[in-house]
């Protein structure tokens, strides 16, 4: 059985007995993926340091049908992300889209979501330290619009009503904007005019990038993750999105 090659991400490694690693690829033709690195922690392995996370190349992958593990023959690495790695801020918006992808994307082909990770790793890697935060945030929104989860911000997420200009209330659960009537006195986060416009802009990924300082860029990382929270997290426990949000390096 010949294997099947494709682009592909590692979104995660993991060390599996004493020689191998169990990695998790983002791959375009295949989805996302799981298969062991046979000998992959060996001294002179054949995959050298190529499995590191979000380190890009061409996977080599022998599938076996009806199975969740197949076996990773080669990765041929293009790219590793070294300004990622180096930098916490850039690292951490960066884990983010890994582990929503690992997490939430369909296990089939779909190359809108590989193409759109890839493109937005890149401008996270190379975005100017004052743009970083911005870029990382517009990068989540932009990951969770292509996996079908886009917030709704034209018309009223209940009634469908047009919303007027000027502030606005966003419901994280509810998947969007909400007109004044539906919501009430204390529903949804309540979006000053100026919020309500870099949100749209965040949303846009041909809009200029917002200026955002660190208040509102922290006030948009926790909408983001309320919102990732509530439509795909289902409960479960999101540590690269809790750290992201945290941003204990900055307590240090």
């Amino acid at each position: 059985m010949a294997p099947v090659t494709t682009p592909a991400i590692v979104l995660s490694a993991l060390n599996y007995s004493e020689s191998s690693k169990i990695v998790r690829l983002a791959t375009r033709d295949m989805g996302v993926q799981s298969a062991i690195a046979k000998g992959a922690r060996r001294p002179r392995s054949r995959f050298g340091a190529a499995l590191q996370v979000l380190s890009e190349g061409q996977a080599q992958l022998y599938i076996r049908d009806h199975r969740d593990l197949h076996t990773l023959a080669a990765f041929d690495l293009a790219r590793v992300p070294v300004r990622l790695a180096e930098d916490l801020e850039r690292y951490a918006a960066a884990t983010v889209l890994a582990e929503i992808m690992v997490r939430f994307a369909p296990p089939d082909a779909h190359a809108e979501s590989f193409d759109t990770l890839r493109g937005v790793l890149a401008e996270l890697e190379t975005a100017e330290p004052r743009d970083v935060r911005a870029v990382g945030i517009r990068a989540v929104w932009r990951l969770v619009s292509v996996l079908g989860f886009a917030p709704a911000l034209d018309a009223c997420v209940r009634d469908g009503a047009r919303l007027p200009e000027g502030a606005l209330a966003f419901s994280a659960p509810e998947g969007g904007a909400l007109c004044t009537a539906c919501a009430g006195p204390a529903g949804g986060t309540r979006l000053p005019p100026d919020d309500r416009g870099d949100l749209i802009r965040l949303l846009d990924p041909d809009a200029p990038l917002p200026m955002l300082d660190a208040r509102h860029a922290a006030a948009h990382e926790r909408l983001a993750a309320r919102y990732v929270q509530w439509h795909l997290g289902e409960g479960v426990e999101l540590p690269a999105l809790a750290f992201w949000v945290q941003r204990p390096w900055r307590s240090r």
